[in-house]
């Protein structure tokens, strides 16, 4: 008979525990982790989809975190143009209600306010977000505006700003004679008076000068007379051009019966910023004339001399007057374009051309990303994915019409300087009040506003988005955590259970292991 010993028998149950305790090693890790398995093996047939919830919810994580990028741009782009609307209402306000007095710097007390809103509307088009600058399109590392005072006055002696600009073009429109380059005179007949731009418009092409007053219209309710309205030069060269420059020129003939008092005649002109102006004289036969009246005379030949006479001094009145306002606000349009435009050639009074100006000779304002068709829409230069399928857009650059307008309206308002010992002063100051507000109105389409809407839009998407997220994400999260996690009880449980079966396999193998064959005879 053979008598088999106990370590054969015990080594089954050193298996069992040694099992056991694997299983308890196990439910003790997953009771502390919260996880079911530290592997995506261990997960069982739900692996896959483990993988896949968590790639989901690492996603919408990240979009968290552009969301939060995205909405501090934004925060900071809105203070600027709120900023900028406010300074916008508080120029126009400035420019409507200032009066005409002025300091010994020759500014009135709406110029000043506007001076100190321009460096505050510099400030803000050049805003950061981080290193970012917000108002540069793409050019997100260069800041978009040049400095105030550079624009204001430029460079040293080679390189001109905004002011230098503004003194230059008021020569070259006041023209050699200080009357807007528009001369009058009796003309042919004696009865009629002609109103003539002094410079002749060169041959073929045909492009006029850009300088000065420039002659739109006539009207009269004198019984009897006749006008000649200006002829639109061909910007083109005509199927037959003329040999010889031609200069453009409108008149009014009385004929031959003297007009009744209160009878007018009334001239238009377009200012150098495309304004109109009108002068209305009026026949009178009383003196002290009023202004813009002239004196009935004997005959209608008479009265001519007596309409040219008074019509110069009006013109005059309208070239050193409104005219100068006029000229500033189209010397802020060349400073403002790209490239910025110079008088062309010297002497400044006689000059018949605008010139592109250079980095070298003049200061270029902008130097972000150009606003332009090549380069698309200002919102479209930053985009940014917030979530699977959905982008929004949030760039902005200074030059945008609605911003450049502002921006140059407020510094030629703050540019200009006016002296108080001018006769014209009073004319110059309130032109400009008025020309300044025009411009600063509320115009549909081309508004600061807008720009904010824009931003309010990607706003409101970037909160749907993230809201959305919140919610997948809570589901995600709960999916996932019903596969990678575990029922605490339940785990609980079990373990007192193994622990229970491991203490009693380590009794029962110690029992065995003590047994010798006296014990089992």
């Amino acid at each position: 008979m053979t008598i088999s010993g106990v370590s054969q028998r015990t080594s089954y149950i050193g298996s069992g525990i040694l099992d056991l305790r694997s299983q308890l090693d196990t439910l003790t890790q997953q009771l502390a982790s919260g996880k079911i398995s530290n592997t995506y093996a261990g997960q069982g047939s739900g692996r896959s989809l483990a993988i896949a919830l968590r790639a989901q919810i690492t996603g919408i994580g990240a979009y968290s975190d552009t969301a939060t990028n995205l909405n501090t741009r934004i925060g900071v782009t809105n203070l600027s143009l709120q900023q900028l609307v406010k300074i916008g209402s508080e120029v126009k306000g400035a420019a409507v209600s200032a009066s005409s007095d002025l300091d010994d710097a020759g500014h009135t007390s709406g110029q000043k306010t506007a001076l100190l809103d321009f460096t505050d509307s510099v400030d803000m088009l050049n805003a950061k977000s981080g290193d970012r600058y917000l108002f540069s399109g793409r050019a997100t590392d260069t800041a978009p505006v040049a400095s105030a005072d550079e624009i204001m006055n430029g460079r040293g002696a080679q390189v001109a700003g905004l002011k230098q600009v503004i003194a230059e073009r008021k020569i070259a429109d006041l023209g050699v004679n200080q009357n807007g380059r528009v001369g009058s005179a009796v003309g042919a007949p004696a009865t009629s008076v002609v109103l003539t731009e002094e410079d002749a418009t060169p041959a073929p092409p045909q492009q006029a000068q850009p300088f000065g007053i420039k002659l739109t219209g006539v009207s009269t309710n004198i019984t009897g007379a006749t006008v000649t309205q200006p002829v639109d030069l061909p910007a083109t060269v005509p199927p037959a051009p003329p040999a010889t420059p031609v200069q453009k020129s409108m008149s009014v003939d009385l004929g031959a019966t003297n007009p009744k008092p209160g009878d007018q005649v009334k001239f238009t002109f377009t200012m150098p910023d495309g304004t109109k102006e009108d002068i209305v004289m009026t026949a009178s036969n009383t003196t002290p004339l009023a202004a813009n009246s002239f004196l009935i005379g004997a005959d209608t030949t008479a009265t001519a001399a007596n309409l040219n006479t008074a019509l110069g001094t009006s013109m005059k009145n309208l070239a050193n007057g409104p005219m100068v306002a006029a000229s500033a606000m189209e010397a802020g349009e060349n400073f403002f374009d790209q490239p910025p435009l110079r008088v062309g050639t010297t002497p400044l009074a006689s000059a018949t051309t605008l010139v592109a100006g250079t980095p070298d000779n003049t200061v270029i304002w902008y130097n972000g990303e150009q606003n332009t068709a090549a380069n698309g829409p200002a919102r479209g230069s930053a985009v940014a994915q917030i979530d699977t399928s959905i982008t929004v857009q949030y760039g902005a650059r200074a030059d945008e019409p609605a911003l450049r307008s502002q921006l140059q309206t407020v510094a030629v308002f703050a540019a200009v300087t006016t002296s108080a010992t001018d006769p014209y002063a009073n004319a110059q100051v309130t032109a400009l009040n008025q020309r300044v507000a025009n411009s600063l109105a509320t115009v549909p389409g081309t508004t600061i506003e807008n720009i904010q809407a824009d931003f309010a839009g990607a706003q409101g998407s970037i909160k749907a988005a993230t809201d959305r997220q919140v919610q997948t994400k809570a589901m995600a999260q709960t999916m996932l955590d019903s596969i990678e996690g575990i029922n605490d009880d339940e785990v609980a449980t079990k373990i007192l259970a193994l622990q229970t079966a491991l203490q009693a396999s380590y009794q029962t193998t110690s029992m065995l292991y003590q047994m010798s064959l006296v014990k089992f005879l």
